[in-house]
């Protein structure tokens, strides 16, 4: 049975675009309550929102390498990497349809451990009815060890994937068969969490979908049901350490700039992966416009959640 950072995995949810994050801290609108996890006290109460830390020069050759693997379906699987800004190479998977026109763009991220290929299936159906769809590995995907380190490398890498993602929308918007101005993102567990953060940097994208994420790698770990979880035996200045690298650029704490970008939240009554009530912390923490939809499901949810990802995108991008 698969493992993340100490939680037994059901066997049924281990499908690599799913990723575990239970616990979410307060929110508000304007940014999440100052989280508290032991001695450490408010980490970050009086910090404001910097954007910055998520810059790069747009100017920079892209370095793009294109390969293609299969066609099935009429539609192109190929391997992709460009140079990341960051440092590097960002490395993922590109979904193309054959057919005339320009098309949505797409970006979608998976899950944590996982890696691009995991969101094959979905990115397949989604560019079948008219997209190009784009899914980077993330940069723990792209290394050996562990996916979290509780070192301030976590939020470098989280930062890393925020500038990649913007490439990524680069990616889409540089390709003639792509009227940039129908761009969306879909995540899926940790890939909504992201998304939720993205959501608060790239202001492109017309649409975000977000499922059964929460607020972030710090929520997860400083949950009520962590008090003796991973971070718990670390030392209590590495802890500390850790919460102060991560607590600025906390999905929580940025999602309420997404406007004039929509989201769409998906969330599963019955998921005791992401409680309802950590679910619903996410959700109020954005601003309209938004629609949220609970499923009687667990984290995988149902066709039907699938459905509605497929029909909100139509409506907002225009695919099939």
């Amino acid at each position: 049975m698969p493992e993340l950072a100490g939680r037994r995995v059901p066997p049924a949810i281990a499908l690599g675009v799913l990723l575990l994050l239970p616990r979410c801290a307060p929110a508000d609108r304007q940014a999440a309550a100052p989280l508290q996890y032991g001695e450490c006290g408010p980490l970050g109460a009086a910090q404001s929102l910097d954007t910055g830390a998520f810059a790069y020069d747009r100017t920079l050759p892209v370095g793009l390498r294109d390969s293609l693997v299969r066609t099935e379906g009429g539609v192109e699987e190929r391997v992709v990497s460009f140079d990341s800004p960051r440092g590097g190479r960002a490395t993922g998977l590109l979904w193309v349809p054959v057919r005339a026109g320009r098309l949505a763009g797409i970006v979608m991220q998976h899950g944590l451990p996982g890696r691009a290929s995991d969101v094959a299936a979905e990115a397949v159906r989604i560019a079948a009815r008219g997209a190009v769809v784009v899914a980077l590995d993330a940069p723990f995907a792209r290394r050996a060890g562990p996916v979290v380190h509780f070192t301030a490398e976590d939020s470098s890498e989280q930062a890393q994937l925020m500038v990649d993602l913007q490439r990524a929308v680069d990616l889409l918007a540089a390709r003639p068969d792509v009227d940039g101005g129908r761009l969306a993102y879909v995540g899926v567990s940790y890939g909504a969490a992201m998304g939720a953060l993205f959501a608060g940097i790239e202001r492109r994208l017309r649409t975000y979908v977000l499922a059964v994420g929460d607020g972030g790698l710090v929520a997860h770990f400083t949950g009520a049901d962590d008090v003796a979880g991973p971070l718990a035996t670390l030392p209590l200045e590495q802890r500390c350490r850790w919460l102060a690298a991560m607590r600025p650029i906390e999905p929580l704490r940025f999602v309420h700039r997404a406007p004039p970008a929509s989201i769409l939240f998906q969330s599963g009554r019955l998921d005791v992966l992401v409680p309802p009530a950590d679910a619903a912390q996410l959700h109020a923490a954005a601003r309209d416009p938004k629609s949220v939809t609970w499923y009687d499901a667990g984290h995988g949810l149902n066709a039907a959640a699938r459905d509605e990802r497929m029909e909100w995108l139509r409506a907002a991008v225009g695919i099939d």
